[in-house]
């Protein structure tokens, strides 16, 4: 059977992520994934290979169309994460440099939290990451769904009162320093950004 994804368009993470989904089904002998960035074209590709396709790429007017073929069963499995993940933002923005590209990929790195399955227990936001879960916050959709799929949200309340955005808090509760040092030490990984 063959499955078609049209990842034209879609910035990193969103074509592995939708290819990966087809993958898993398992209903897919052939696969054939389309992306119109280099950077999707390596990152679907290389998901496909590790995943025990044979790979081929065509390019049709700057459109590449992957096509994946099962060669063999999935012999790697993946990486395996404790349900007990804490995660630690404290920023606004995915890493420094530019703000534009650490608001991409901050909501790149929230987005995929939310395709993990269940792995991720809890976020904290502390220091000026609590401004991702308030009001008019670019990402507190994602954040919402999370929240909804169980993933506990917790927000410095030190930290919005400092900003003074403490009303304006839109998803999840409020937490203390105390608190967030206990989830992060017990927690069976912790991740800081």
């Amino acid at each position: 059977m063959e499955h078609i994804v049209d990842a034209r368009g879609l910035n990193c993470p969103q074509p592995v992520i939708l290819t990966k989904r087809v993958m898993d089904k398992g209903e897919a002998d052939r696969l054939v994934t389309i992306v119109n960035q280099t950077a999707a074209l390596e990152n679907v590709t290389k998901l496909a290979r590790s995943q025990g396709y044979e790979v081929e790429v065509e390019d049709k007017e700057g459109d590449y169309y992957i096509t994946m073929i099962r060669s063999e069963e999935i012999t790697c499995e993946p990486a395996s994460l404790e349900d007990n993940v804490t995660i630690l933002i404290t920023n606004r923005y995915f890493g420094q440099g530019e703000e534009e590209l650490g608001q991409v990929l901050i909501r790149s790195f929230l987005y995929t939290l939310g395709e993990m399955n269940g792995r991720v227990k809890s976020i904290i936001f502390m220091n000026s990451g609590v401004f991702l879960t308030t009001e008019g916050s670019e990402v507190l959709e994602i954040l919402q769904g999370l929240s909804q799929e169980g993933v506990q949200i917790l927000s410095c309340g030190t930290c919005l009162d400092f900003y003074g955005i403490k009303d304006k808090l839109a998803v999840g509760e409020i937490t203390n320093m105390y608190t967030a040092v206990e989830m992060l030490s017990s927690a069976e990984r912790s991740i800081t950004l």
